[in-house]
């Protein structure tokens, strides 16, 4: 899958120094989830892989869950992250779904925990205001810088996986903060 060029963006630790990660964001759905690898060192960073994996919506829930654990604790031992950013939890109107989406949230926690990698949680809102600049972009907005922020050649598709790797790319952008945060308390 042929990436193009990247953008140069500064990813800096708490000490200041320039440092290389490789990201796996994940944008949790029940039916479809996003994933998106993103590697950065020094001063710059890339889309190094991107898709989905779906799931069957008659087969028994906990199947699910456990075929989704499966697929990406396959993606973690492919693409080696050093980090899991994720998508934080956020009021649904359908209780129902968002029970769902937190419990595919939980399994993705609990793959992180067990494969012995950071977490990072971003609320949907700073995910679109940090890669569009606008909280409230839609779908195709945040597509689109995806796009111009990786320097990829197509939006990427479909938009769970476009998400997740503007997931990832969050976390380039307040990873530093983060830290900082940390060592001041």
């Amino acid at each position: 899958m042929p990436f193009g060029k990247s953008l140069e963006y500064l990813v800096l630790t708490s000490a200041g120094s320039i440092s290389h990660m490789r990201v796996l964001g994940i944008d949790p759905g029940s039916e479809t989830l996003g994933w998106g690898v993103v590697d950065g060192s020094g001063t710059r960073y890339s889309a190094v892989a991107y898709g989905v994996v779906r799931s069957n919506t008659k087969t028994r829930f906990s199947k699910r869950l456990a075929g989704l654990y499966d697929r990406v604790g396959e993606l973690i031992a492919e693409h080696s992250p050093d980090v899991l950013s994720i998508e934080d939890t956020f009021y649904a109107v359908n209780v129902s779904v968002a029970l769902k989406l937190g419990q595919v949230r939980g399994t993705m926690l609990l793959l992180a925990e067990q494969r012995d990698l950071d977490i990072a949680e971003y609320a949907p809102r700073l995910i679109k205001q940090t890669v569009t600049g606008y909280g409230n972009a839609d779908k195709a907005q945040v597509g689109q810088m995806v796009k111009a922020l990786l320097g990829l050649k197509t939006v990427p598709t479909p938009h769970d996986a476009a998400d997740a790797l503007a997931i990832a790319i969050c976390h380039f952008h307040h990873a530093g903060f983060k830290d900082k945060l940390a060592r001041a308390r």
